[in-house]
């Protein structure tokens, strides 16, 4: 099915054109937004900072996994995956580590911003850049697995790109998603809850919240809390007795997070004001040619 110009069972023409013009436009938003973050931070020497370092982070997993949709749209606007299996594994095997990159480092940031807002502290180098290690090599030592035989990556029903496959209801990929589901996403969720809430808490008598305390939780929730529910399906009961298109819903909403992410953590922050407008306006261009 991946390897035919056929259309894969369950979608019709427009239906797979529909699913590749979305995955193309989300590749573009999030690239764009994140690229313009990442810009900013390298240009903007105010911006350097290890509160920002993990914004910088979280919008480099963002654009890998806009990278991973675009090479998902032009597969699937071209009807077939045109990289074989090998690229079919490490398709998947990107996809995921920017993935679960992404989900720990929102959960960094909301740590970090306790840190912040409650400790009356500065996150220092030597604590932003061991946590930020830490959330790569974790993310990459999860994404591993599976091509080390502990779970398996194959084709979305799409056929057109490829991530965890859930359609093995065997002991191995049981194990395997419960572990991963645990300590990549139920973890982080816990850790992004409960320090917003304590920031909520200790802040909220004396007026001086300044940072949307509920908003990055139902990101998360909404954002990857669909792929968590097909998995936990897909252990318990026959996947297949869902429809390829529902099974397609997961992956559109998370490759829409890093425009979200984008927009929530850089363009509505001190980000914003302090960098990236920076960078677009034609009088602070001016001035540095000045200088």
């Amino acid at each position: 099915m991946a390897e035919t110009a056929a259309l894969p069972a369950g979608f019709g023409e427009l239906e797979v054109l529909a699913v590749g013009t979305v995955l193309l436009v989300e590749a573009l938003s999030g690239l764009s937004l994140n690229g313009l973050t990442i810009f900013s931070f390298c240009k903007t020497p105010e911006l350097r900072t290890p509160n920002h370092l993990l914004l910088l982070s979280l919008a480099v997993a963002d654009s890998g996994i806009s990278l991973n949709a675009l090479i998902a749209a032009i597969s699937s606007l071209l009807r077939r995956w045109p990289y074989g299996s090998d690229g079919c594994q490490a398709h998947g095997f990107q996809g995921f580590v920017t993935a679960l990159s992404s989900i720990c480092g929102s959960a960094a940031i909301a740590w970090g911003r306790y840190h912040h807002y409650c400790t009356r502290s500065q996150l220092a180098w030597n604590t932003a850049i061991p946590l930020v290690l830490f959330v790569w090599l974790s993310s990459t030592f999860w994404a591993a697995l599976p091509l080390l035989g502990w779970g398996h990556y194959d084709y979305e029903p799409l056929g057109t790109c490829c991530t965890l496959d859930y359609s093995r209801g065997d002991r191995n990929f049981i194990s395997f998603l419960f572990t991963m589901a645990f300590f990549n996403f139920f973890v982080p969720l816990f850790i992004t809850l409960t320090s917003y809430r304590l920031m909520e808490q200790k802040l909220a008598r004396s007026g001086h919240l300044q940072v949307n305390t509920t908003l990055p939780v139902r990101l998360l929730l909404l954002g990857w809390g669909p792929y968590a529910l097909l998995y936990i399906f897909a252990a318990i009961m026959d996947v297949s007795s869902l429809s390829p298109k529902l099974r397609m819903v997961p992956a559109l909403i998370a490759k829409m997070m890093p425009t979200i992410n984008a927009i929530n953590y850089a363009l509505r922050g001190e980000m914003f004001s302090g960098g990236i407008w920076q960078c677009l306006s034609p009088q602070k261009s001016k001035q540095d040619r000045a200088q």
